[in-house]
């Protein structure tokens, strides 16, 4: 049996898993819990980035202001047909919970492919972090670096053309329009960029020019780079990624730095915040098909309680191998169980228990294993909170998002959720000139 989503009050502990409220199916998969860093009741959280084949898909989360929450099996009216759904989208039709004679998660079928749980699909490398499968309009990419050339010739800059151009350029074809610019004008597009803008604005539109993947890279580099560690970037772009795209990112790091990526952090870090981050760059984590086991997630709740408020003093890296090594789908199983035998949320655990950039690094995974969208939601607050706005953060953390456009819809749910305000004003009132029409087009 699965554990569905605490009602109201959480159930007392001992109750059987999976009782739906009178009159409520239970749909195939895991549905997560309530977030415990805002999210209001009613609003299940998603997945961020494409759903791999054979996982049972989860409630779409964060809908657009106006349209009333959808049920599960439905589109949200304008929706953009997917080759299968990315995380936080619904099936075509919904499936009918089963229980699992083998005391499985689900329905032993799978969706796609009917695929047994026993043999979990790796999950495929986000847009722009392997191969690309998106088709090649050679007339498009044309048409874009002409535009970009044309903006940027003569006396003065069309920023508007710049923005225009770029601001929802996918982003696995982007090393395509630098290929094609090159050849059509015999000069660097970024090059070309760095020389014609300045500051922030700058800085953004080189994180567009840079591509999913080379922009982690940088912004890794970035984090590493000098006196000290920037630990906020470092979170970003390590943790809760898919192995696939950590395995693609050592790869390209080692290619552009010319060491690896591992020995890199190990440099950087110390004590038990290396040994965390050894664990996440090894890219073991549990793949996203794999079955969340009732008997499995009760013995990881266990293993969590005994390392930290079970007993005098911490057991930190038995919590580390714990949470970096599960799926986000394991993570909110995890985390729904831990608070409902225990009545403390996980995250307010890690929080009491652990310190520094370990306490961040954990809290980040569980909130991405709860609620991507959520998470993210409040990156992006942190990046604008206080005096002054961290620019360098607020871009990196916009770039990311504005890749997926899915994803950035259900982050401006979340965020007006969490925050009752606007996304779009909110970063308004904290930029200005050309920056500022950026960040909004790719928000928008």
């Amino acid at each position: 049996m699965a554990y569905p989503p605490p009602q109201g009050n959480l159930p007392p502990y001992g109750a059987p898993y999976g009782a739906p409220p009178p009159g409520q199916a239970v749909p195939q998969g895991y549905p997560p819990p309530a977030s415990a860093y805002g999210q209001q009741p009613g609003y299940p959280p998603q997945q961020f980035g494409q759903q791999p084949q054979g996982y049972p898909p989860h409630q779409q989360s964060y809908g657009m202001p106006g349209v009333q929450p959808q049920q599960f099996g439905q589109q949200y009216p304008g929706s953009a047909p997917q080759q299968y759904p990315p995380y936080g989208a619904t099936s075509a039709q919904p499936q009918q919970f089963t229980a699992n004679p083998h005391g499985q998660y689900g329905n032993p079928q799978q969706q796609f492919g009917m695929q047994q749980y026993g043999s979990p699909t790796p999950t495929p490398p986000s847009p722009g972090y392997g191969p690309n499968t998106m088709p090649v309009n050679d007339a498009t990419a044309a048409s874009a670096a002409d535009a970009l050339r044309k903006a940027m010739k003569g006396m003065g800059t069309d920023e508007a053309a710049l923005i225009r151009t770029l601001c929802h350029y996918p982003g696995p074809l982007i090393p395509h329009l630098k290929q094609t610019y090159q050849q059509r004008h015999k000069r660097n597009l970024e090059s070309d960029v760095a020389s014609e803008t300045r500051s922030n604005f700058e800085f953004a539109l080189l994180s567009i020019l840079r591509g999913p993947l080379q922009q982690d890279v940088f912004l890794l580099n970035k984090s590493l780079k000098g006196l000290g560690t920037n630990e906020d970037l470092l979170n970003d772009v390590l943790i809760a990624r898919s192995n696939a795209d950590l395995n693609a990112i050592k790869q390209a790091y080692q290619s552009t730095y010319h060491h690896t990526l591992e020995s890199a952090v190990s440099d950087d870090l110390s004590a038990l915040t290396k040994r965390l981050f050894s664990m996440v760059l090894s890219a073991t984590r549990q793949e996203e098909s794999a079955p969340v086991l009732p008997q499995s997630v009760d013995g990881d709740v266990e293993e969590l309680h005994r390392s930290t408020e079970g007993k005098h003093g911490t057991d930190e890296l038995k919590v580390c191998s714990v949470l970096s090594s599960r799926s986000d789908g394991q993570i909110r199983a995890i985390a729904l169980a831990y608070e409902a035998k225990y009545r403390l949320s996980l995250e307010k655990v890690l929080a009491k228990e652990f310190s520094g950039h370990m306490k961040t690094a954990l809290v980040q995974m569980v909130r991405a294993g709860s609620d991507r969208a959520m998470r993210d939601a409040v990156l992006l607050e942190d990046a604008m909170a206080g005096l002054g706005t961290k620019d360098d953060m607020l871009v990196s953390r916009v770039v990311r998002c504005h890749w997926d456009r899915q994803h950035m819809g259900q982050v401006k749910g979340a965020y007006k959720v969490k925050y009752g305000k606007d996304l779009v004003q909110r970063i308004k009132g904290e930029t200005s000139g050309d920056y500022q029409k950026l960040l909004v087009a790719m928000v928008e």
